[in-house]
């Protein structure tokens, strides 16, 4: 008998840790390279933001088994972790108390993936060649090679830049000390830096609102306190979400709060703000849109627009993406924005995410390209298929094991050709999910945003 199969896997985030347990558990030798000096560094720097779904939603079966043997007591299922819960009671505990503590290296940045002997031009043999992972430590170039590789990194450190048209903003990188990323701790770390500050937040996500919930309650405590949302587009009623109907009522409590601070003038809107210029003002910013016509003066600017992936350190392999989404190609109609107006997504595996260069793939985040609608437990469920399709077991490789939440929201009017619920037509004239996407999955049918 041969020796196990090595699989690398990049981050050692929720998904990829998810990863090493699926790996570990079908007899394969996982090694997980995580940039950061921890595990999930990126949950970590959002560590104060409660998440939208419970605990039953959040841990992967692979590695409740593998905390299970430790004596590892489970959180009640149905509350709602934060971030820094997430790490403390589940995630930290599974990096260093199981048989995945000898597995992965932290504070290892990838820097360039290829196969042994192979650049990205030759074809002959090149299946059969390992592939060479290049990682810095902090002790200069390191070398691993594997049998395949899950690029599980995903995007937070890859935040997409103000500029309307997805470039930074004509002034945004010599402004960058007084702009902030994603969704800092304006309530508790960074509260000093906001504190009775007029500030402005852009991006339409739960990052944005969320963050502008915070800011209003940091209103109450701190007078001077002013939030301003930023809104590229008209409808503002976009971002309320579902409301009462959202099945992730987290999510939906969120919106609902958010519309009664929006209609009670304790968040000022900027509606149709396209930003194009940002320019340091003395201890402040300008912010200005539409080169330059309007322009609004704050202290602080909060970019919540999104985030990107990063294929820099790929570039010698053979890997395809939709040009949209930047995910890969089949799974890119299940979840463009410009297509469906829906957040729920089939549940996919190793068929829809694997590339032309065999033995590797894309999972969590990173395999959502630029859509913003990924869920942890989606993540779960791709590398569950990944490490059975490693492992030579088709037919787990392409069954189903996930049942989500209904998270879609459908909105009155969708753009042209998009699919306007998720199975069957909208319950009411509201915002809400579509009540007949289970059924009309249990039918057989593609459900959401599939057409």
């Amino acid at each position: 008998m041969g020796n196990p199969k090595t699989v690398a896997i990049i981050g050692a985030g929720p998904v990829g840790l998810a990863a090493a347990a699926h790996v570990l558990e079908r007899g394969m030798k996982p090694i997980v390279l995580e940039a950061g000096d921890s595990v999930a560094t990126a949950v970590r720097q959002w560590g104060h933001v409660q998440l939208f779904s419970s605990w039953a939603y959040n841990i992967d079966r692979a590695a409740e088994r593998l905390l299970e043997a430790t004596g590892w007591n489970s959180p009640d299922p149905q509350h709602y972790p934060t971030g820094s819960e997430l790490v403390e009671r589940y995630l930290e505990p599974l990096a260093t108390r199981t048989a995945l503590a000898g597995h992965i290296r932290t504070s290892s940045r990838v820097t360039d993936i290829s196969r042994a002997g192979f650049d990205k031009l030759k074809s002959g043999g090149r299946e059969s060649a390992p592939f060479e992972i290049r990682y810095q430590n902090g002790k200069g170039p390191e070398v691993v090679r594997a049998d395949a590789v899950i690029d599980v990194s995903g995007t937070w450190h890859s935040p997409n830049p103000a500029g309307a048209n997805g470039l930074p903003a004509i002034g945004e990188r010599p402004a960058r000390s007084r702009i902030a990323y994603g969704m800092p701790d304006v309530l508790g770390r960074e509260r000093a830096r906001y504190a009775g500050k007029t500030v402005a937040v852009l991006g339409a996500g739960h990052s944005a609102v969320g963050t502008l919930i915070d800011l209003a309650r940091l209103a109450e405590q701190e007078g001077a306190t002013t939030p301003v949302w930023l809104l590229r587009g008209n409808d503002p009623a976009k971002a309320f979400g579902g409301g009462a109907n959202d099945k992730l009522a987290a999510r939906g409590e969120l919106g609902s709060a958010f519309a009664r601070l929006v209609a009670d003038g304790r968040i000022r809107l900027e509606r149709e703000f396209r930003v194009s210029h940002i320019a340091l003002d003395g201890s402040g910013l300008i912010v200005g849109a539409d080169s330059g016509a309007r322009q609004v003066m704050v202290d602080e600017l909060i970019v919540a627009t999104g985030f990107r992936p990063d294929f820099d350190f790929l570039r010698e392999l053979r890997i395809e993406l939709d040009p949209v989404v930047e995910s890969p190609v089949p799974l890119a109609p299940l979840i463009d924005p410009n297509l469906h107006s829906c957040g729920t997504v089939r549940p996919h595996g190793a068929r829809e995410l694997a590339q032309p260069e065999p033995g590797f793939y894309f999972a969590g985040m990173k395999s959502y390209g630029r859509a913003p609608t990924f869920l942890m437990l989606t993540g779960y469920e791709q590398v569950r298929s990944i490490a059975a399709d490693l492992a030579g077991d088709r037919e787990a490789a392409e069954r189903v094991e996930l049942v989500l939440p209904e998270t879609g929201v459908c909105t009155r009017a969708a753009a042209p050709g998009a699919s306007q619920c998720c199975g069957g037509p909208a319950p009411s004239d509201v915002d809400g999910c579509c009540a007949d996407d289970a059924k009309a999955k249990q039918q057989g049918k593609a459900g959401c945003g599939c057409g």
